[in-house]
């Protein structure tokens, strides 16, 4: 029990209460006697001091903590925004889409930035709420939300700055619950949420404030559509990324920026990695060009060391280590993403992950994968953002989900899936297959040299040995088409030995996927047949099969959604005599 000024300690400590209820009771000058256990409020009297009495200790309570949180009117301009000293680009599009929804009128508003680790969405929060929220309202309250913990630490901190009698005086879940009971009956506010991991921690907050505006950062990319409208964000444009790592790096004085416009090629534009790369240039005293080197040759201590001072939490490769340890429940998301991480960074078919598992173990993998931002989901082909490909393929011997025998055995499976997905070279109707998946290959097989018999091996020789036959057609197109026109001068337009030459020139544009250009020679072929040797001569039921091949082949590849083993069926499945095309 706190003490009171000018009264004696053994006369505030004195057993005063005959009542045998348990509980407190006053008694003469602003007095008073526990009975027994008691746990609450005593109050001495009207005017008088209220005492919070709680485990065993006792608390003086000004009498205005007990103002009702609906009476209770905002302190004006009331913000605990973090300070952001950073530089701050681009984002137009993102922040005129915040101004629309936040600043318009109406019930309750929430917004849920999304976007992969380090991309900027807190950034961009922090941006608008101090350009923009400071003015239009109050509080502006940021709240760390990466778990209910935090959350109600983050309430608990708002109702002591709503009304500051209350700090230090109640329990943190009768604090949570005076914020949430002051947001429920007031308006023209704003909470940002920053960090979001779980839709559903969020949720009993937003029931309970039906009139003002939230703005929520998340890594989730799901799990909004009955809570939030989504805002995806995405990498800065290359503009955008230059303009920020030379505003960086520039901010004390002129600096060398060669090299720069390349350097943010390879960092994907994520601010993140501008950030980091910026801070370490400035420390270091290197160039752009120098950091790309560096980054080259040693990529794990490039994407894992920030600048002195620099928090090292964040730097890419920690940031998704975190990301990857709230997936770490199933091995098979981190598995799938270090497989991915060595083909090419687009257009990745699905089928190549078939050999790893198939069915609903498969789909809900990649689900979370791209749940969390970490990978993009097109139709039936994946893409890994380049930066967070590089990582995932990089050694870390600290990192759980990047150790060195993991990611070795992950570019076996992977050289083992191109494998199995190679169509033979030699059947020219397969070779879109080819190309869908060759720079894929080259992804997988680029790095150190393989062993003979390896899988490994046999991608590269097979992929040297396709680029070698594409050559070939090449350079006879060259030549066919000057066969072509010296049989035209010298033979005319209709001779048996100029369709032949004409054939053959299409043949070549097929070979090299040219079918627009293959299809006229075909069409002008079957003609030229059908008037001189008619509808049934084995010559014209010739060139009407390799004219319905020829329409048929870029008409199923353009309504596919380029599914390697799609094209491999399609393929098979077509007749041998396509003669239903006239």
């Amino acid at each position: 029990m706190s003490e009171q000024p000018g009264r004696p300690d053994d006369e505030q400590r004195s057993p005063r209460s005959s009542s045998a209820t348990p509980g407190a009771s006053a008694e003469g000058d602003r007095s008073l006697a526990i009975g027994r256990d008691f746990s609450g409020i005593a109050s001495t009297g009207e005017g008088a001091m209220n005492v919070l009495i709680q485990a065993g200790q006792a608390s003086v309570i000004p009498a205005e903590a007990f103002t009702r949180m609906a009476d209770l009117p905002p302190p004006p301009r009331l913000t605990n925004v973090p300070l952001r000293t950073g530089l701050f680009v681009g984002r137009g599009q993102a922040l005129a889409r915040l101004d629309e929804a936040l600043e318009g009128p109406g019930g309750a508003v929430v917004q849920a930035v999304h976007g992969l680790g380090g991309i900027g969405k807190s950034t961009l929060a922090a941006h608008w709420a101090a350009t923009r929220g400071g003015t239009r309202f109050s509080p502006v309250w940021w709240i760390t939300a990466d778990s209910t913990a935090a959350i109600d630490a983050g309430l608990a901190r708002l109702a002591t700055a709503l009304q500051p009698a209350l700090s230090n005086v109640l329990p943190l879940e009768v604090l949570r619950e005076q914020a949430m009971q002051w947001l429920a009956t007031h308006g023209d506010w704003l909470v940002i949420l920053d960090n979001v991991n779980d839709p559903a921690d969020v949720q009993p907050l937003l029931a309970r404030a039906p009139d003002g505006r939230f703005l929520i950062t998340s890594r989730r990319a799901t799990g909004w559509h009955r809570l939030a409208t989504p805002v995806a964000l995405d990498v800065l444009d290359q503009a955008e990324a230059v303009a920020l790592l030379s505003g960086i790096l520039t901010h004390e004085g002129e600096r060398d920026l060669a090299g720069a416009d390349d350097l943010c090629t390879e960092l994907g534009g994520l601010p993140l990695a501008i950030e980091q790369a910026g801070a370490y240039m400035t420390q270091a005293g290197i160039i752009p060009r120098e950091y790309a080197e560096l980054l080259a040759d040693h990529p794990g201590a490039m994407y894992r060391d920030g600048a002195e001072g620099v928090d090292p939490a964040r730097t890419v490769a920690r940031v998704w280590q975190v990301t990857l340890d709230r997936l770490a429940d199933d091995p098979l998301p981190g598995q799938i993403l270090r497989v991915l991480a060595w083909y090419a960074p687009d257009n990745i078919p699905r089928a190549l992950l078939g050999h790893l598992v198939s069915g609903p173990a498969l789909v809900s993998a990649v689900g979370r994968l791209a749940a969390y931002s970490m990978i993009t989901v097109k139709s039936d082909t994946l893409a890994v953002h380049r930066l967070v490909h590089a990582v995932a393929r990089t050694p870390d011997p600290d990192d759980p989900h990047r150790l060195p025998e993991s990611i070795a055995q992950a570019r076996e499976q992977a050289a083992t899936a191109l494998t199995r997905a190679l169509p033979d070279r030699k059947e020219f109707g397969l070779w879109p297959v080819w190309r869908m998946l060759l720079p894929h290959v080259d992804a997988v097989t680029h790095q150190a040299e393989p062993e003979p018999g390896s899988a490994l091996h046999f991608l590269r020789k097979e992929a040297a040995l396709l680029r070698l036959t594409l050559a070939t057609a090449a350079g006879q197109i060259e030549d066919r088409q000057r066969a072509l026109s010296e049989s035209v001068r010298d033979l005319g337009e209709d001779h048996p030995d100029t369709l032949l030459a004409r054939d053959d020139l299409a043949y070549s544009y097929e070979y090299v996927g040219e079918w627009d250009r293959s299809i006229p020679l075909h069409e002008r072929n079957l003609q030229a047949r059908l008037r001189l040797l008619g509808p049934d001569h084995r010559d014209t039921v010739h060139s009407r099969r390799n004219l319905a091949d020829a329409r048929r082949w870029p008409r199923t590849y353009a309504s596919l959604p380029h599914s390697t083993q799609q094209l491999l069926d399609i393929y098979h499945g077509i007749p041998a005599n396509a003669e239903d095309e006239r």
